[in-house]
């Protein structure tokens, strides 16, 4: 299995998990950032796995997710920054199971 790729973000946009980063921007510009950025890391099959939110270089939030087979959000692991996490699972069609 290959690497994470790690790609970095301005924002993100939408309410459903997994959450849509946009506004890539290169790595190489890193240091031209000393506010907020959020940083995606991607499976071989282009799935957002883990997202961080970066403010003024510590971590303000993290998502963790995992996938069903069929693509579909399974699982949500979610970090604020209490380090507090909210676990949220759902069906093989990404829908939301009971607590």
């Amino acid at each position: 299995m290959r690497n994470p790729t790690c790609r970095h973000f301005v924002t993100y946009s939408g309410l459903r998990l997994p959450l849509k980063l946009l506004n890539e921007f290169d790595a190489a510009s890193l240091h031209n950032r000393n506010t907020t950025f959020f940083r995606g890391h991607y499976d071989a099959d282009e799935r957002l796995i883990r997202l961080g939110k970066l403010v003024y270089g510590e971590r303000e939030l993290q998502h963790v997710y995992a996938y069903h087979a069929n693509g579909a959000l399974r699982r949500a692991e979610i970090t604020g920054t209490e380090d507090e996490m909210t676990v949220l699972e759902f069906d093989e069609q990404g829908l939301p199971l009971p607590c």
